[in-house]
């Protein structure tokens, strides 16, 4: 039986196994993307993509036009809504989270809702742009072994029945929360495996218009009557799903036929007779749980495969997007001889507890959810629970009370400091003296300590529209000198002209002319005029110099040596 022979085997052509795959075709590495279904997402699945992951998008050289299009705009997704029924009477509503204009000063691309039926198509257009090859549909993958070169799995075309052997240097499991890859490796997910599961009822209907019904993204039904749930409206003129709790223990998947389900979603709207046509049915299991690991041997976790998170705060598929992000550039420096395979532990230790954070915040935002219930007196079903509800909404005291339990779900839809500040304390970099500051999910403040992203500026003129992430490129470090740092400047160059650079290097000298508000950035960034940062191919600072130094070239190459080991310094520098 022949082995196809492949760089890196990709099982998954979900967002993040799509921009793994074209990550590494942009670094000029080979990989082939298997696929159990027979085409992409269909049913529009997740929804919220945040800042960050659209940077990554622009740096994979995604066609942001198109993202822009495809994505809604914030006057039709800019508020998550409390509500009796849609269509029915408002209780309360908060912005969902900083799309607009505000937030270019810390981003170049806002947060957008994005459903992922529309999204998947995009990367698949920008892996083909990449010059990869297209993804193998309805193919799933079976068994692997490994040995020391690399991995051989076994693959089943699903229409044929027939198999292969693919060979390959690595396998990225990027095959959703059931991975059959993670389970073959004996990798155990830590953390509750079931809060809750619901019915999620894909719907077409056209809900612009409809005076009862304001422009918004989410609409948590509360009237007890209805059963309870949340529409997401997907595109106010044509779809929308709606999240219908389910008791798997007591009922089965198969009793949601689709009148039944017509049924469930018309008595959780305050017009019943909306036209609307029942388009799919899932079912689904809210989890909060991390892997105990990331990688075994050649074989490495990305996205649901690797994290599961509640979807409270959106961010299962961003954390995704940036796992790969992480992980492409340092398999392209391993694969290109540029760096020891030491570089690829790097990865769990820091993207793991980036996960763990997130699932933490992600069930916090679910349990504290509770409080809007308790408040209404929904704490039993039923016409009880429906009466209770409509006397504490006549109340003028008892509905304030209700109020302020939805207004205290603000950290659920704003949360910056998870979606852009979040940063590695050990890994590929190495650390100095400033301490590493608490999670702050609300609030997000750049900065240059290492670990980082690298604080965001507009380059001039600004009506390009180019921003300092832009220029970091894919397959290198980049050296950022600040503007009198003649001496950090002067010793990039000088280790690479020399050949004694331990990975590929670039360097970049920024002017007053040039970048917008430098005093601004210098300050986020946390170096002097006559310093630098050392930023990673993923955007993320790797080393910082606040400002010149008298033997740069030595400190400069000690850095490097020590990114490119995938290992972080066990004390700040001096």
């Amino acid at each position: 039986m022949a082995t196809p022979e492949v760089p890196v085997l990709v099982v998954g052509a979900g967002p993040c196994g799509l921009m793994t795959a074209i990550l590494l075709e942009r670094l000029g590495i080979a990989t082939q993307v298997i696929e159990r279904r027979d085409g992409p997402q269909r049913a529009p699945a997740a929804h919220v993509v945040n800042a960050r992951t659209f940077e990554v998008c622009r740096a994979a050289g995604v066609d942001m036009a198109a993202i822009a299009a495809a994505a809604k705009a914030p006057e039709d997704a800019g508020y998550a809504y409390w509500v009796t029924r849609l269509g029915g009477e408002v209780i309360g509503r908060l912005p969902f989270e900083c799309q607009g204009d505000d937030q270019l000063a810390f981003t170049p691309t806002p947060l957008r809702n994005l459903s992922q039926s529309r999204f998947e198509p995009i990367l698949i257009d920008a892996l083909a742009d990449a010059g990869g090859r297209a993804p193998q549909w309805s193919v799933q993958w079976e068994s692997a072994e490994q040995d020391e070169s690399g991995i051989v799995s076994r693959v089943r075309d699903l229409a044929s029945g027939e198999e292969r052997l693919v060979r390959s240097r690595y396998l990225i499991a990027a095959d959703g929360a059931g991975s059959r890859v993670r389970k073959a490796q004996g990798i155990e997910m830590v953390g509750p495996d079931r809060l809750q599961s619901f019915v999620m009822v894909q719907f077409l209907a056209k809900l612009r218009g409809i005076p009862e019904v304001p422009p918004g993204v989410l609409f948590f039904v509360v009237d007890p009557i209805a059963g309870g749930g949340a529409f997401v409206i997907h595109d106010l003129d044509r779809e929308a799903v709606f999240m219908h709790p389910f008791d798997p223990d007591a009922e089965s998947e198969s009793e949601y036929t689709p009148a039944r389900c017509e049924a469930i979603v018309r008595a959780a709207l305050a017009s019943p007779d909306l036209p609307l046509e029942v388009a799919a049915i899932s079912t689904w299991t809210m989890t909060a749980q991390v892997a105990e690991r990331y990688r075994e041997g050649h074989v490495f976790l990305v996205g649901d495969a690797a994290h599961r998170f509640p979807p409270t705060g959106g961010l299962g598929l961003n954390t995704g997007v940036q796992d790969a992000h992480n992980l492409a550039w340092k398999i392209a420096h391993v694969l290109r001889d540029e760096a020891p395979a030491s570089l690829l532990d790097s990865y769990d230790r820091e993207r793991r507890p980036i996960a763990q954070t997130n699932a933490d915040q992600s069930l916090r935002n679910a349990l504290k959810m509770v409080q809007v219930n308790v408040a209404l007196g929904l704490t039993e079903p039923g016409e009880a629970a429906a009466e209770k509800m409509q006397a504490v909404l006549a109340d003028p005291e008892q509905r304030a009370v209700a109020e302020a339990a939805v207004a205290d779900q603000a950290e659920h839809f704003h949360m910056p400091g998870l979606q852009l500040g979040f940063g590695y304390a050990e890994g590929a970099l190495v650390r100095d003296d400033e301490p590493i500051p608490p999670v702050a999910p609300r609030t997000f403040t750049p900065s240059g300590r290492p670990g980082s992203r690298l604080p965001h500026a507009w380059l001039a003129p600004e009506a390009e529209r180019v921003s300092l992430l832009d220029r970091v490129p894919l397959d290198r470090f980049l050296l950022i000198a600040g503007p009198d740092a003649d001496g950090w400047e002067t010793s990039a160059r000088s280790l690479v002209e020399a050949g004694e650079a331990s990975a590929p290097l670039a360097v970049l000298r920024l002017s007053d002319a040039e970048l917008h508000d430098l005093p601004t950035w210098l300050g986020f960034a946390g170096i002097e005029r006559d310093g630098a940062l050392l930023v990673r191919p993923d955007q993320h600072v790797a080393w910082r110099a606040r400002s010149s130094s008298s033997d740069g070239a030595r400190e400069l190459a000690e850095a490097l040596a020590v990114l490119v080991s995938g290992g972080s310094n066990d004390s700040p520098a001096d």
